[in-house]
């Protein structure tokens, strides 16, 4: 007979504390639920301390955990704050916290070094080698990259000994999770920082939508999830109501069940929940194209089912009750429910002079349940005849007992470790990436100790190569390959976006340096990519200068060039032009206001979406200087090297550039 395989975790969202009940009473294995500080979802309503304790007593109840979202980068004037709210949910009875920045993980883990930590979609995790460099720091758990085809997740959960989390119902952002910057340093409102706009649900100058994607959808896929082991199945959705929230939740707790595919109607039913003109599994089965666009059109808002308000749990907890009331000695009672018990001692009985207590008086009492989603399923009485005790004390003693059962029970460590000793290595030198040989000119090779080029374009002009943001490991040994071909070529550095693509850069035998991309906002995070053998790292382009200041060690920042801000595994080039212009750098995405973001092509068929404006800062030394920074890193990308030897001449000069910019 065959093995019956484990379900998943069945993982549900819940902005507001009428949301978790809906998930609860729907089915859901686990509830992920954000407080009020420091979580990807601001514009929930989301859950205060005392909120945070209930919800997660009432998940434990029902058999079920409790996941805190603590996923914003964090700085360091609010990363003690950032540990404080991570002692609430601690104190709270959280199951585990959701953490994206690597610094707030290390200073978490630090302190509280028995509470789980995941890892974040935000830390952009998608290999094998991520999920190593993550369990060092602490991390039990990691959320895979949404792009992660299902051949690179069944790898993942072969070599990895971390869970893996799978987003498989929900809204798609275009961009690689923690590697978009659009709404930030266009717009003011960062995605990193819980504040996202959502740029890229907009039209561009055209009516288009070619950056919005349909909802993601891996109904169909539920027999192949549970037989490759997938430990969390997550759902989207903390921004949603209650009652999409049951609904969804409802058909995936079916599914699990029921270990089977959803058939076109319960997909057809899940899209007048709510789409985007359908949904999508192109990552998953690791093809992408035009099917996967979609928007939130007004046929797919008059099509939206009108759910029926949710308006209490229906569904209720068992509970067993084991009642022992003797001749001198303290009253008892143990409750259990869902494989969880709890046992409270209570005053000595008295002899009773009048009316002394029967078992069923005591059992009216005990079975006085209203207001928890307990109801009574079998009751145990043992009894000394002639005994009695107050009613209050019997009220009370249930009261406990309720308590102690769903509760986990939490103290702080005795004394905290303190701040580890902290490498704080050199100032890095000058650098700049270009995208192309031919912009390295004899000004750039005076004026930049460190050049990086492209792994894919390497030249013997640089000295260094800017490693690809993505390597799923069916493309590990390719790029394995590249970069032992560079090394000979005279390749000595490698410029890395990504926590698990160290590794391979550290067994080619380059010099590691940690790009932009690793989302650096504090100085905990930069010592914690120190002590994992980065030589330097440059810091988010979302720091302010006084921000920039405050961080102690080796860091640069961006003082040039047009940012990346966006990461796209779908090619948006073939969305506003075409494939040939997207090998030529000629695409690009032109907003509602005219602005032009052009758009690069990365192998294999990746996109870079870049800025409309570059940083500039050649006339700004004084503002730089005060926020020590020595010597800055360049981004020359469609730059003619005419334009980069201008560029180079006006930072020396302390000149400014002409043309619209950005500054820091």
């Amino acid at each position: 007979m065959t093995e019956k395989l484990t379900l998943p975790e069945l993982l549900a969202p819940a902005g507001t504390p009428d949301a978790l009940r809906a998930a609860l009473d729907a089915g859901a294995d686990a509830v992920y639920f954000g407080g009020t500080d420091f979580n990807a979802r601001l514009r929930a309503a989301n859950f205060t301390p005392e909120a945070m304790r209930e919800a997660a007593k009432l998940c434990h109840a029902f058999g079920a955990k409790a996941y805190v979202t603590l996923n914003t980068l964090v700085t360091d004037r609010e990363l003690p704050r950032a540990v404080e709210a991570a002692t609430e949910a601690y104190l709270a009875g959280v199951d585990a916290l959701i953490v994206a920045d690597l610094g707030a993980a290390a200073a978490i883990h630090r302190h509280l070094p028995d509470f789980e930590l995941h890892a974040s979609t935000q830390c952009s995790g998608h290999n094998v080698a991520a999920a190593k460099e993550l369990q060092a720091l602490g991390f039990t758990r990691m959320v895979l990259a949404r792009e992660t085809p299902a051949a690179d997740i069944r790898r993942f959960l072969a070599e990895s000994e971390l869970e893996a989390e799978v987003f498989v119902h929900g809204a798609l952002c275009v961009s690689h999770s923690g590697q978009c910057l659009f709404s930030s340093l266009v717009g003011g409102r960062s995605g990193n920082r819980g504040e996202c706009a959502q740029p890229c649900r907009l039209p561009d100058a055209t009516g288009k939508y070619p950056l919005s994607l349909k909802d993601l959808s891996l109904a169909a896929h539920v027999p192949e999830l549970i037989e490759m082991g997938v430990h969390s199945l997550k759902i989207e959705g903390r921004l949603k109501s209650p009652e999409y929230v049951r609904e969804v939740v409802s058909v995936w707790r079916r599914l699990l069940d029921e270990r089977r595919a959803a058939t076109s109607k319960e997909m057809a039913y899940l899209a007048s929940v709510f789409s985007r003109g359908g949904f999508t599994d192109a990552y998953f089965q690791g093809r992408t194209g035009k099917d996967m666009m979609g928007y939130r059109s007004e046929e797919d808002k008059q099509s939206t089912r009108t759910l029926a308000p949710f308006e209490k749990m229906t569904r209720t907890v068992p509970l067993t009750l084991d009642f022992s009331m003797k001749r001198n000695e303290p009253l008892t009672l143990t409750v259990k429910a869902n494989g969880r018990s709890a046992t409270v001692t209570g005053d000595v009985p008295l002899v009773a002079e009048r009316a002394p207590m029967d078992a069923e008086m005591i059992k009216k009492n005990l079975c006085k349940l209203g207001g928890t989603p307990y109801v009574p399923a079998t009751v145990n009485i043992t009894l000394d005849e002639g005994l009695m005790v107050p009613v209050s004390r019997l009220n009370a003693l249930r009261r406990e007992a309720l308590e102690k059962l769903s509760a986990l029970p939490r103290t702080l460590p005795t004394q905290a470790e303190g701040t580890p000793q902290q490498k704080n290595g050199e100032a890095p030198p000058r650098s700049a990436r270009f995208e192309h040989a031919t912009q390295i000119t004899k000004a750039a090779l005076a004026y930049f100790p460190l050049r990086f080029l492209p792994l894919h374009a390497y030249d013997s002009a640089a000295n260094g190569v800017t490693v690809p943001p993505v390597i799923f490991d069916h493309e590990k040994e390719q790029i394995k390959a590249e970069l032992q071909k560079a090394k000979e070529a005279g390749a000595t550095h490698a410029l890395v976006g990504n926590i698990g693509h160290l590794a391979l850069v550290k067994e080619v035998g380059l010099i590691p340096h940690a790009d932009f991309r690793l989302n650096v906002t504090n100085t905990e995070s930069l010592h914690a990519l120190l002590a994992l053998g980065f030589t330097d790292a440059i810091l988010s382009p979302e720091l302010t200068l006084p921000q920039i200041r405050d961080i102690r060690g080796a860091r640069d920042v961006i003082v040039y060039g047009r940012i990346p801000l966006m990461l796209l595994e779908k090619c948006a080039g073939k969305e506003v032009g075409s494939c040939q212009k997207c090998e030529q750098g000629q695409n690009a995405l032109v907003d509602r206001r005219r602005e032009r973001f052009p758009i690069l092509q990365l192998p294999p068929h990746r996109n870079i979406l870049l800025n409309s404006r570059p940083t500039v800062m050649s006339d700004r030394r004084a503002d730089l200087a005060r926020a020590d920074i020595r010597a800055g890193h360049y981004i020359f990308t469609l730059e003619s090297p005419a334009e980069v030897d201008r560029v180079i001449a006006a930072y020396q000069n302390g000149a400014p550039l002409q043309g619209p910019a950005r500054r820091i």
